[in-house]
């Protein structure tokens, strides 16, 4: 059995989920405002421990890279961020749209600039009608769909797939050829992405202890989700097994774990030069990179990411006519709503009338 490197891997990003700092003061510059306020660090060690499990990190990293945004520019324009006044706002959404900053951006600084006030029990000044007015009338002249990655799905996943390594060959003479580590990690990456309609955080926060076997295939446990934070009540993923092994997420998963020795921990971990595995998870953002690594390697265009295997999933499940319903049994979608927006432009050409008129 391979086991895992000690050492640092150096050919993908590398960045552990378990190295995000948490703690509010550790990302604060000097003499900087906390945006999370200053009522935790005043809390015994125990309570300030929840506080700042309120929020999530990536959250909270959010959150204070629009407060330092909104601060600096407060600062250029001798304004006071804190509490700020409902003209401050307006004239900085007003320059933020005149920059052409999109509405989902906006809504974003609004929603850090309303938490930091709200963290040191003070007014939201984004509730006031002045604010409201210009924000509407924002939302009216500038706002646009936002931008989707494209589905990734078959046949352009296939082609993704058979461009995975299978060999890793080395220079050094007498070296045999090994499996490639790193391809085998990305066809599981892809196929589970795919088949299981994860989010690229649920794929890195999978653990060999979430997968159990199944008759028909394998179920991921996913404790923790973007509509399940708290982790209340856990969600099943299923992972049935493919008529084709190189298309079959099951054996493309157990290929991995067992080329890399993976027995617990984390699931999806970065492959090192060495062509070994490390011990720690992927990044978040690794996966969108060796997603858009992968479709490189195939030659296919730009525009995709990691959601585009969730997208995919979508897109795909509902052409082969799967009901919404039994879409959202596996996206775990709360709205069927929301399954729209994945499949509105592949489906516009279905049983359409104007594809009938004769001209």
């Amino acid at each position: 059995m391979i086991q895992p490197s000690d050492r640092a891997p150096d050919d993908d990003v590398a960045r552990s989920t378990s190295s995000i700092e948490t703690r509010p003061e550790a990302m604060l510059a000097p003499g900087e405002v906390d945006v999370a306020g200053p009522a935790i660090a005043q809390l015994p060690e125990g309570e300030a421990r929840y506080a700042r499990a309120a929020r999530a990190a990536n959250t909270l990293r959010g959150y204070r890279s629009d407060w330092r945004e909104f601060s600096s520019w407060c600062r250029r324009h001798d304004l006071e961020p804190m509490p700020a006044a409902p003209s401050a706002l307006t004239a900085y959404l007003t320059a933020l749209a005149g920059a052409g900053a999109s509405v989902g951006t906006m809504s974003r600084r609004l929603s850090s600039i309303r938490f930091a006030h709200a963290a040191r029990d003070l007014p939201d000044p984004t509730a006031t009608a002045r604010v409201q007015t210009v924000w509407e009338g924002i939302r009216r002249v500038h706002g646009a769909p936002p931008d989707r990655a494209k589905p990734l799905m078959p046949p352009e996943l296939l082609d993704v797939l058979d461009a995975c390594p299978t060999t890793r060959t080395w220079k050094t003479r007498g070296r045999p050829a090994e499996p490639d580590l790193s391809g085998a990690r990305d066809r599981a990456l892809l196929l589970v992405g795919f088949v299981g309609a994860l989010r690229r955080s649920e794929l890195v926060a999978l653990a060999f202890e979430d997968v159990a076997e199944h008759a028909n295939g394998l179920v991921l446990t996913l404790n923790r989700s973007k509509t399940n934070q708290t982790g209340e009540q856990p969600e099943l993923v299923v992972l049935p097994r493919a008529g084709n092994p190189d298309r079959c997420p099951v054996t493309a998963l157990q290929t991995w774990t067992d080329l890399a020795g993976i027995t617990t921990g984390p699931l999806f971990r970065a492959v090192a030069k060495n062509n070994r595995a490390g011990d720690r998870a992927l990044h978040p953002e690794s996966v969108n990179d060796l997603v858009q690594a992968a479709v490189a390697r195939a030659g296919l265009p730009a525009g995709y990411s990691a959601h585009s295997l969730r997208a995919g999933f979508v897109t795909y499940a509902h052409l082969r006519g799967a009901s919404d319903r039994a879409i959202a049994h596996q996206t775990r979608h709360r709205s069927l709503a929301t399954l729209g927006a994945y499949v509105r432009i592949e489906h516009a050409w279905t049983d359409n009338a104007a594809t009938a008129l004769g001209l």
